[in-house]
């Protein structure tokens, strides 16, 4: 199964917004193919580096809240909406994000065919988004499908615990 990711965003800013990330994600994948040409693996380090920035940016970059609204406007902002394609769903028990289009898998595609490092990838990258949950007592999240695991988006459904 082929890796569908198409640019559909036409936007100077949001570009040069996609730009950045690509860049980033580029150099996220080259440390961590240096890492394992070193014969470490991805997992001994990177998920839990990636999961500790998550939780930094949970508890300074967002509100102190058990509100999923609130929650939504800062965690999902225009800019990141317009970047990654988004269509945000939410009411006062579950935010649904569905990303139609994603400028990481965009910069792994053009440095591996290897469907099964991009999802890999991916899973790493959004350890940072299980890490920002995680400072979120009231909060879970289910990623449901990605693209980078052959999905035509990615579902992300972060629901309020009981």
């Amino acid at each position: 199964m082929a890796i569908k990711n198409e640019k559909s965003y036409e936007d100077p800013h949001i570009n040069d917004l996609r730009a950045a990330f690509e860049h980033r994600a580029t150099w996220f994948y080259l440390v961590l193919d240096e890492a394992r040409k070193k014969g470490l693996d991805w997992e001994d380090f990177a998920r839990k580096a990636i999961h500790r920035c998550g939780c930094f940016h949970g508890d300074v970059k967002l509100p102190k809240t058990e509100d999923l609204q609130e929650f939504a406007e800062a965690f999902a902002t225009d800019n990141v909406k317009k970047i990654f394609e988004m269509d945000v769903n939410v009411n006062e028990n579950e935010l649904v994000i569905e990303f139609n289009y994603c400028p990481l898998v965009e910069a792994w595609l053009k440095q591996t065919d290897n469907e099964e490092d991009i999802d890999q990838l991916c899973d790493l990258a959004m350890e940072g988004d299980r890490g920002i949950i995680d400072v979120f007592p009231k909060f879970d999240m289910d990623l449901q499908k990605t693209i980078a695991g052959g999905a035509d988006r990615c579902r992300l459904v972060i629901t309020k615990k009981d």
